[in-house]
């Protein structure tokens, strides 16, 4: 059973992603003084008395204007809204209410959902309840006096809020994969979202830097529930400035180090570029499995060879991801889309997949035979004892050795090909730690001590 929505609407700088920070117990949702941060509906997990439930952020509402971003936005909130059991309409307590107050308010007098009022920036107790007054005149039942910042008022809130919950259900739902959808800006990754679910979900505009929160939304096939991660579009730093950008990227790094799987979602228009290198790398070096997704693949001129000459092209910049599986799809016709969770379920199960001792030393044996670790000017050869495997998310294998500094890069590449091509380990990155003899005795005898101590 999914877990009950709870809607955060009202009017643009009102405090909604504050009250969402504070329900949420975390700082995910952007918070930034300037009308409109938030555009896409965000959904946060949430945790009061014995009820576990989803936060949605959405945009600010407002019904006067139809310029830029506002009817999409309109509509993302009319969406959080059909699937809400309950939504909190948020007002600001020091501004008094105004006419986009009574405006939000009649819509939704109009809606089938329940609706709680909850006055924000009432800092002062003794002043709250004046300030909340006021906003009886909106019809909505009692104005709830509370402060996002501080937190107070907070707690009755919920209170109110877990009483329109739908009945609990003792079983839990199997963990969902979470899938991070990364990229430059204006590669399609709103809109490969928008056609896992098969709704607006997310703001799909050719505008750069529309997508501005990591958005988490969840999605089942063939009763195996995924987490999808939309997140901004990643641009060089020296091209962002500080504000909502900038706290947009961090989540999308942060979103990054959270996943399970990346989709690194390419534009095959444009090819792999510089900053498509930088997110690659970045991947990699989080340790996190991923899948490199080459959308608008429907946009392209093409003959029976074009995918195995582009493929070739994409993977020779891409060179540090070689490990990782490469899908051609058009979010925009849907074509190859449901192949991707296929491949993700795959990616999951290798990058936390453990390899019992004696497989390994299986494939250190045979690697050895067929190529033995070359010889240094001074004769002095590489010589690998065994190895095991210490970790997974990602795969870790120490391999112990007489001296790490003998094996060149070359034949440490040569061991990894010869790890994946006996054991798989697709769609993960593959660690490697080298240890020689220097280092474990010095280990050994720092253990003494300390068990000395």
């Amino acid at each position: 059973m999914p877990l009950p929505v709870v809607a955060i609407i009202g009017r643009p700088n009102v405090g909604k992603s504050t009250l969402v920070n504070r329900l949420a117990g975390g700082r995910d949702a952007i918070v930034h003084d300037e009308p409109g941060v938030t555009r896409d509906r965000t959904y946060r997990e949430a945790y009061w008395s014995d009820r576990e439930f989803q936060v949605v952020d959405t945009g600010g509402l407002v019904f006067a204007d139809d310029t830029e971003f506002l009817p999409l936005i309109r509509e993302q909130a009319m969406l959080a809204m059909a699937e809400a059991s309950v939504a909190i309409l948020v007002v600001d307590g020091q501004a008094g209410i105004n006419a986009a107050d009574e405006s939000i308010a009649e819509w939704l007098r109009q809606q089938k959902v329940p609706v709680l009022l909850a006055v924000n920036k009432c800092e002062s107790v003794g002043l709250g309840n004046a300030q909340a007054g006021e906003f009886w005149g909106l019809g909505l039942g009692e104005p709830m006096p509370i402060s996002s910042v501080h937190g107070s008022g907070t707690g009755d809130l919920l209170d109110r809020v877990i009483d329109y919950f739908p009945a609990k259900e003792n079983d839990q739902a199997e963990a969902a994969a979470s899938v991070a959808i990364i990229g430059r800006p204006n590669v399609g990754k709103s809109s490969l979202l928008n056609a896992f679910v098969g709704e607006g979900r997310a703001i799909v505009s050719p505008i750069a830097g529309t997508t501005r929160d990591a958005i988490d939304t969840l999605v089942e096939r063939d009763g195996k529930t995924y987490r999808l991660i939309d997140t901004a579009g990643i641009r060089r730093k020296r091209s962002i400035d500080y504000g909502p950008e900038f706290f947009g990227i961090n989540r999308a790094f942060k979103a990054i180090r959270r996943s399970d799987v990346v989709l690194l979602v390419i534009d095959a228009l444009d090819g792999v570029t510089d900053q498509d290198q930088k997110l690659a790398g970045r991947i990699e070096e989080d340790g996190r499995a991923c899948i490199i997704v080459v959308n608008k693949w429907d946009a392209v001129d093409k003959d029976s060879g074009t995918i195995y000459e582009v493929e070739k092209e994409l993977r020779a910049r891409l060179y540090f991801l070689d490990w990782a599986p490469m899908i051609f799809i058009s979010a925009h016709t849907g074509q190859r889309v449901e192949k991707i969770l296929g491949l993700v379920d795959v990616a999951v199960v290798q990058h936390q997949r453990r390899v019992t001792t004696s497989v390994i030393n299986e494939v250190i044996e045979e690697a050895v035979s067929w190529q033995s670790p070359p010889a240094n000017r001074q004769g002095k050869q590489g010589k690998i004892y065994y190895g095991t495997q210490v970790t997974s998310a990602p795969p870790t294998i120490a391999l112990f050795v007489n001296e790490p500094k003998y094996f060149g890069e070359g034949y440490r590449r040569y061991v990894e090909r010869q790890f994946r091509q006996g054991l798989g380990f697709n769609g993960t990155p593959l660690r490697l730690i080298w240890r020689g003899k220097r280092q474990r005795e010095a280990e050994r005898t720092l253990n003494r001590a300390t068990r000395v101590k």
